[in-house]
């Protein structure tokens, strides 16, 4: 086998998380072509897009780390956007038509401080027409740009936090910390609404996707200048590292040969210490030797412990 060759066989077995701070331009599927290019690495996927107008952390998923973009989606994340007061778009943010305009915006810091408040919490959002969002087994946004009605549900959604960063007419800084599914070019819009001006997205950057800070995610150059040097592995950081909102179990021996068979187990007592225990709820288990052995939830109907992810060996940065 030649040098290149085992490097694209060691590259195949290479499972991780990139954290990518993606410039504006770009869509999330160029950063994940040009991982999935410049890696050799056959699966790659992500943890939740960011439109091309948007920047900030995007979590690339190389590997069996595919497997958990479920638990990763998760996370909180925390966005910094501009709202520009005055113009309603059909797209919520800059790129789209405006269907309403109001020449002088004569709204108080006052009024947009209680507007905000009103988005905290469980809320009921409606989607971008030009989103993601599926509608007769196609995304919304084909069938908007082909000129189609698109009449989306009201969904729901949570915000824990809204910042008011500052007010300088027409534009609203924010900082927001909410949860998965989550549209902040909804929120730039229904900010307008409820102020009786309409509003749009003008900026967007992700800054946070729980423990992952856009301060710390690779840039583009530094990627590119990765992928050149053939050093790019160590940029590549353990799946699990975005899953410790998940209780961990350390198996013994025994127990992890059953669950990496497919086979349920009842583990002691012991390795469930400080644990609590929930019906139905995912856990990280692990080996002794530190391993991430897989994804597992209790059955408590029938007392036993069932496999519900289970991974393979993972090759991980500079390994």
């Amino acid at each position: 086998m030649t040098g290149a060759q085992n490097d694209r066989t060691v590259a195949s077995d290479v499972s991780g998380i990139v954290s990518v701070n993606k410039p504006v331009g770009p869509t999330s599927f160029d950063v994940i072509r040009v991982v999935r290019k410049g890696t050799g690495v056959r699966k790659v996927g992500h943890a939740g897009t960011l439109d091309p107008a948007a920047s900030g952390v995007l979590l690339v998923l190389l590997g069996q780390a595919v497997r958990v973009s479920e638990y990763l989606m998760e996370l909180p994340k925390t966005y910094r956007a501009t709202v520009r007061l005055g113009v309603a778009t059909d797209t919520y943010d800059a790129e789209g038509a405006p269907t309403q305009v109001t020449e002088t915006v004569d709204v108080s810091r006052d009024e947009v401080e209680r507007a905000l408040a009103g988005f905290v919490g469980e809320i009921e959002q409606t989607p971008p027409a030009f989103s993601a969002v599926k509608v007769q087994g196609q995304p919304a946004y084909r069938l908007a740009r082909k000129g189609a009605a698109v009449a989306l549900r009201p969904r729901p959604a949570r915000i824990d936090r809204i910042d008011l960063l500052g007010f300088e007419p027409p534009d609203v800084d924010i900082e927001v910390e909410c949860g998965k599914g989550t549209y902040i070019r909804s929120l730039a819009h229904d900010l307008g609404q409820t102020l009786g001006c309409g509003g749009h997205l003008a900026s967007l950057v992700r800054t946070r996707a729980g423990p992952f800070a856009v301060e710390s995610a690779v840039s583009s150059e530094e990627l590119e200048a990765a992928f050149a040097s053939g050093e790019w592995r160590e940029l590549v950081l353990p799946m699990d590292c975005g899953l410790t909102h998940l209780p961990a179990i350390t198996l013994h021996i025994e127990d992890e040969k059953d669950l990496r068979h497919g086979q349920t187990v009842r583990i002691d007592e012991e390795r469930l210490a400080g644990v609590a225990v929930e019906n139905a709820r995912p856990y990280r288990a692990y080996a002794e030797d530190g391993g991430l052995v897989g994804i597992i939830r209790y059955d408590a109907a029938a007392g036993v412990w069932r496999p519900w992810k289970v991974f393979g060996s993972q090759r991980v940065g500079s390994e």
